[in-house]
């Protein structure tokens, strides 16, 4: 029987060779938003993995949406030259087939903090901290920025500074863009009715609250055609009262019906007071509530790192496609590995081939 982690899907207009997708993680390595030499190699080795769907990390859409000094941004030239470099670098070694895509997001009131190996709170006086926005003027936790609540026109500019970077990222020649509806980041700060406290039309209902997520995909659809579109959502915040899988459902619907190919279906981040409950594939029937009922593809992704455990997970019909993150951080080959498991096909570059008969006696000497 062949492996169904190894076999072909098409999501809108792109088709990938295999299910296995290496989500966005931060990498906290930018300079003023632009791509590095880390990025260089990292995008390289993601190329060289044999992943069919390769989503570069969180990159926001103007200065103060980063999270910290060093995250990704795409709001200037300089970025956007950056980005194309480092793209360009990782073609031209890629496995045949892979596709690349960049996740556009606005970290909103958790952004202005520092890189996790410096802390990970928000920056203090003398650190270069910023003013954060939301959708209310409510600070993430005690101690944290209390942000400035957007007006209606400065929404419009935040849709709009999205617009800009798909247009951007469409430039750089990235195949898709996936937007960031998740982790408690701006757009899922409006999804949510414990950090949006709004009376207008982007407050109160779940279709006023859904309304940014749905403005931006229009925008980012219309400044980047010829790009497949993605989202990824916070299915549940684990809060009671917050936003939960049946919201999440509905968002799925509106979104598809705005041209989104797939949701990859994560959960968390907008909260303190969340209870995730942690462990294996913890997040795997959010993933198969939003196939089933939202009617869209999805992509599963949360403590999945066992070649068997992703095989599993597609032959039980939970998920389409397969997202790992920290898994390529230890193991960039990951994809190699999987193939000796499944019985799939290792497709490495020519001048790394002689290893590869290792990948097969490592993982037969482990079963």
């Amino acid at each position: 029987m062949s492996s169904q982690l190894f076999s072909p899907i098409t999501l809108g207009n792109l088709s990938f060779p295999n299910r296995i997708a290496i989500a966005p993680m931060c990498q906290y390595s930018a300079d003023d938003g632009s791509a590095t030499d880390w990025h260089l190699q990292l995008w390289m080795n993601y190329a060289m993995s044999g992943a069919g769907m390769v989503t570069v990390e969180m990159t926001d859409v103007e200065r103060r949406g980063r999270i910290s000094h060093g995250c990704m941004g795409l709001y200037s030239d300089h970025n956007e030259a950056a980005a194309k470099r480092a793209l360009d670098a990782a073609r031209r070694v890629a496995v045949p087939g892979t596709k690349f895509g960049i996740q556009l997001a606005h970290a909103g009131r958790k952004a202005s903090c520092q890189r996790p190996w410096e802390g990970g709170g928000p920056l203090k006086d003398g650190q270069d901290p910023w003013q954060t926005v939301s959708a209310s003027a409510l600070p993430y936790d005690d101690g944290w920025h209390t942000p400035h609540a957007l007006s209606e026109d400065e929404i419009a500019e935040i849709v709009q500074h999205f617009a800009d970077a798909a247009a951007r990222s469409a430039r750089a020649g990235f195949d898709f863009i996936e937007i960031h509806g998740a982790h408690g980041y701006l757009l899922f700060q409006f999804l949510s009715p414990l950090s949006n406290q709004r009376t207008d039309r982007y407050g109160g209902s779940l279709d006023n609250r859904m309304r940014l997520i749905v403005e931006v995909t229009r925008a980012v659809k219309a400044a980047a055609p010829d790009l497949m579109i993605g989202a990824r959502l916070s299915v549940t915040e684990w809060v009671e009262g917050g936003f939960a899988e049946e919201d999440a459902v509905e968002v799925a619907k509106a979104l598809k019906a705005e041209g989104v190919s797939y949701i990859c279906c994560s959960s968390g981040g907008n909260s303190p007071l969340q209870k995730v409950p942690t462990g294996p594939g913890y997040q795997v029937h959010l993933a198969r509530t939003i196939r089933e009922q939202a009617g869209i593809p999805v992509r599963a992704v949360g403590m999945i790192d066992e070649p068997q455990q992703a095989e599993a997970i597609l032959e039980n019909g939970d998920a389409d496609m397969v997202a790992l993150a920290r898994p390529f951080l230890a193991d960039p080959r990951w994809p190699w590995r999987a193939a000796a498991a499944l019985g799939g096909k290792i497709e490495p570059a020519p001048q790394l081939a002689r290893g590869a008969h290792l990948i097969r006696k490592w993982t037969e000497e482990a079963a």
